[in-house]
């Protein structure tokens, strides 16, 4: 019985500290360069048009923060900017 306890304790210890481990990994792995200028990037932005309600998502653009897009003759406006 005590062989048993003894057993699952030494797999739960190495797999936690594989857990920490890898954990501990990402941390200390830098923050990747930005691209260079004209290369595509990834963005999270959401535009709204006043006029007629239409909503628009951009993912991928060539600037951090692009120009909004138009619609209805007009620019839509930033809803939201999750970066």
């Amino acid at each position: 019985m005590l062989i048993i306890k003894v057993a699952i304790s030494l797999i739960a210890f190495l797999i936690l500290f594989r857990v920490g481990l890898s954990v501990l990994r990402g941390l200390a792995t830098p923050i990747p360069e930005p691209p260079p200028p004209g290369e595509l990037r990834k963005v999270n932005l959401c535009y709204r048009c006043s006029l007629c309600g239409t909503e628009a998502r951009i993912t991928i653009a060539t600037e951090e923060h692009p120009d909004p897009p138009r619609h209805c003759m007009d620019d839509m406006e930033l809803v939201t900017a999750n970066e």
